[in-house]
């Protein structure tokens, strides 16, 4: 009897490596001389079962168009994905999905699974795209298989008794989760663990791993070649009219994904924000019968198979989903019971962490959100207790859970914030450096992601002309005491603009007044007009010829006017000259990397570029 299955489905548990994970190697290669490597790997472990990956390397200098991997006996698997497995008898099967059949020379597909018990050291008869190849096992005692193709063992080092390396989890990076690793097996005999190979877990181990502590030579899969953080911000509703999909994201350009959003539930705890786009969505290759579809899964296990460096962020909240942050704050249950649920939501969809979007603490949001006068000093004891708890639950599930925040630039919602005190408590500041002007004033047009003040600004008041730019608001958080590491910039992907406008001075319309919002690259019959023009259509508006570019050379960036479009048409938005000009600057200030909305924006990749070759400088 034949069994068909089709699995990418995540793994339902997420705990602590185990010490006694084992590794199966299989090497063949092919007429048309093309090698590859399989290993069986125990990535996690509890009492009666274990989560495995299969990782298929290719080691030749040709790429493998398709791969079909069949053994007999094997382990005991109850789920796969990332993969479509047959089970024939004794024999299991798998085969490539659409999606991840082509393995270029140097890089690898992963097929993971859930397995039953402990790992069974009995595949035999192994074929790769029909071709024989020898098993031999590592780190896992005295087994082996009877088909005569290992030595039956090995001393728990690398491959011909190499000794291991301290990237213990495979992640690309030397870092606590690796750690916590080491340190539930100090002073056992675990060779996988083993550094010096005295036969201890102990103080030299621990020596070698901190000496290596930060990315491997490998990049840590496939990231970009840079210290700094890049970090995108996906919105959960780009699978609809903008039909950008997660696998559309170049996540071999950024470091973190921040997920938009969460909800906050009548409860006071996380909640899903749209059930079908975040886990119901079937994408190819998944299951009915999965633990959960949609976009957690394609990102946080699809995606990350093929991009392991990739660390992913639940934020919560955003501007129309801050109403009830000022009450989960309150008291020190209703943080518990926030904190609670947040850690609980990561470990149920495989997140790194959480950050935390709250607009704004003290009011300055919508005008239907709670605030309170002590929402300053709640906030701070909201991310004290989630820090809390994530660092349990990191300890407890041998990995680094993150903590963020997305932060107001405007000086009046930085004083609503005891920086010097978040800064200690989080792993970063996002710092949402845009939208200072917007077409909600036709008083006058203005830059909205300005580096500096312009002195012929008309506006006065409120230091809007003064201190609505980034630089005022990086300075401001820096004097108030956040760590320069610890603030990362962030930068938009698209315009804001107004219609209506005149030209009188001759300077592309620039600090005149307006008369209407014009329509934006995104608008429907709930938002109506918007102003906002996503940088791939900005670059659409330049080619058309409609439009001039002009610079201020004060503010350090550009905008476009049209004397034809929308009556007068200003666009305040950043380019590559600006956008580098914003790298430098984060270099400058040894600041700890760039943020920006949204990746959906930058369909040609053009701004994501410029900062990644903007941040490979080496911090002075």
């Amino acid at each position: 009897m034949t069994k068909s299955f089709v699995r990418c489905a995540s793994p339902p548990r997420f705990v602590a490596l185990a010490a006694c994970s084992a590794t199966v190697v299989l090497g063949v290669a092919n007429a048309s001389g093309q090698e590859v490597e399989v290993r069986f790997k125990v990535d996690s472990a509890w009492a009666d079962g274990y989560n495995g990956s299969i990782e298929l390397e290719n080691t030749g200098a040709s790429a493998i168009d398709g791969w079909t991997l069949s053994y007999l006996d094997g382990p005991d698997i109850s789920s796969v994905w990332n993969a479509d497995w047959t089970i024939d008898g004794e024999r299991t099967t798998f085969t490539n999905l659409d999606w991840n059949g082509l393995i270029q020379p140097g890089t690898l597909r992963v097929i993971g699974f859930e397995g039953i018990g402990s790992l069974q050291e009995n595949v035999r008869e192994a074929t790769f795209n029909g071709v024989p190849i020898e098993v031999s096992y590592e780190g896992a005692g005295d087994g082996g298989g009877d088909d005569g193709g290992g030595d039956g063992g090995g001393d728990g080092g690398g491959d011909d008794g190499a000794p291991p390396t301290p990237d213990f989890n495979g992640d690309g990076i030397v870092d606590g989760a690796d750690l916590s690793i080491l340190l539930a097996a100090w002073g056992g005999d675990a060779p996988e663990l083993d550094l010096d190979q005295n036969g201890t877990i102990d103080g030299a181990d621990l020596a070698g791993l901190l000496a290596a502590w930060g990315p491997t030579e490998t990049g840590g899969g496939g990231g970009p070649d840079t210290d700094k953080r890049i970090v995108a911000y996906y919105i959960e509703w780009g699978i609809y009219g903008r039909d950008y999909q997660p696998a559309d994201m170049p996540l071999d350009k950024v470091t973190h994904i921040n997920y938009a959003f969460a909800n906050i539930g009548d409860d006071g705890r996380i909640a899903i924000g749209d059930p079908y786009a975040a886990v119901e969505k079937l994408y190819p290759g998944d299951a009915w019968d999965q633990p959960y579809a949609g976009t957690y899964n394609q990102l946080n296990n699809v995606l990350r198979a093929e991009f392991p460096h990739i660390r992913t962020l639940i934020s919560v909240g955003g501007w129309t989903w801050s109403g009830r942050f000022s009450d989960v704050a309150l008291t020190d249950e209703s943080r518990s019971i926030f904190a609670e649920s947040c850690v609980a939501f990561i470990r149920s969809y495989n997140f790194d962490g959480v950050d935390i979007d709250w607009e704004y603490p003290g009011g300055g949001g919508l005008p239907s959100n709670v605030s309170r006068p002590e929402d300053r000093e709640n906030y701070t004891l909201l991310l004290q207790e989630l820090r809390d708890q994530l660092d349990v639950a990191g300890d407890e599930d041998g990995r680094e859970y993150l903590l963020t925040i997305a932060a107001g630039a405007g000086w009046d919602k930085i004083d609503n914030l005891e920086v010097e005190a978040i800064s200690d408590i989080l792993d970063w500041i996002n710092v949402m450096t845009y939208d200072f002007r917007g077409s909600w004033d036709f008083s006058s047009t203005a830059h909205h992601a300005g580096m500096y003040e312009n002195p012929d600004d008309p506006v006065d008041g409120n230091d809007v002309a003064a201190r609505y730019n980034v630089d005022s608001a990086i300075q401001t958080f820096l004097d108030r005491g956040a760590e320069p590491g610890k603030i990362v910039v962030g930068v938009p992907f698209y315009s804001r603009a107004w219609g209506g406008v005149g030209d009188p001075l001759g300077n592309g319309g620039l600090f005149q007044p307006a008369t209407s919002v014009p329509p934006g690259t995104w608008d429907d019959w709930s938002s109506g007009a918007t102003g906002i023009n996503d940088f791939f259509e900005i670059e659409e508006m330049i080619a058309s010829g409609d439009y001039v570019r002009y610079w201020d050379d004060f503010a350090k960036v550009p905008y476009l006017y049209s004397p034809t479009r929308h009556g007068g048409h200003f666009v305040s938005y950043d380019d590559e000259e600006s956008m580098g000009l914003k790298m430098d600057y984060i270099t400058e200030y040894q600041l700890g990397g760039a943020m920006f909305w949204e990746i959906t924006a930058d369909r040609n990749e053009t701004l994501l570029d410029v900062i990644v070759d903007g941040l490979k400088q080496d911090v002075p």
